[in-house]
């Protein structure tokens, strides 16, 4: 590993990334404007006719941003990065480039296990690169800065986070009905931390 390799430039690179890929979200909505007008429709109509394409658009832009933070958080930690992390780097960012690919599908097509499936699948890859980054700093000397290591809390709170992303894909995929609504179990992804933090003051 070159120790020269300044984890800026690789962080720099993930932030103008996901600027590009939250811009990305908003073009369709730019261009239902337009097609509105040119059906007749008046502004309330924009609104009311293309709710499904607004809240797509929203929901990415939050799961996006919370895992954008989650990066941030977890670069602090390092000085400097390897070939492999930089290969999972781009991984994670090819999962950030694509999701407004299913964002679009989600927001033009009926809701079924196929696109709730799509979506959540996604988000499941971009959360198994996030964890499996967080786990390669997490103890690794020549990655990790001594000063600010990564918190044996902090990669568990990402790896409950996956694998409750796990469970809301399979309940979106299999069980009817369910669809977005198995997304709400990643708010319980603290209490999960939460509770490890009391099994392990108890043991």
């Amino acid at each position: 590993m070159s120790k020269t390799r300044n984890p800026d430039r690789l962080v720099l690179f993930s932030d103008a990334v996901v600027a590009i890929a939250i811009t990305l979200l908003i073009l369709p909505l730019v261009e239902v404007v337009t097609e509105s007008k040119a059906d007749g429709l008046d502004a309330p109509e924009v609104i009311t006719e293309h709710w499904p394409q607004l809240f797509s658009f929203l929901l990415s832009f939050v799961v996006i941003a919370n895992f954008w933070l989650g990066h941030h958080r977890v670069f602090e930690h390092v000085r400097a990065y390897t070939s492999p992390m930089m290969r999972l780097n781009l991984a994670w960012l090819l999962t950030i480039v694509f999701l407004p690919f299913p964002t679009e599908i989600v927001g033009t097509y009926e809701s079924d296990q196929f696109t709730a499936g799509l979506y959540t699948g996604t988000i499941l890859v971009l959360s198994i690169c996030q964890s499996a980054l967080t786990w390669m700093i997490h103890g690794h000397a020549e990655l990790e800065n001594p000063d600010n290591p990564v918190g044996t809390r902090e990669l568990v709170g990402s790896l409950a986070l996956t694998g409750l992303t796990l469970i809301a894909f399979l309940l979106a995929t299999l069980v009817p009905g369910v669809k977005f609504y198995a997304l709400l179990l990643l708010i319980l992804s603290p209490v999960v931390v939460r509770v490890w933090d009391l099994v392990r003051k108890v043991s």
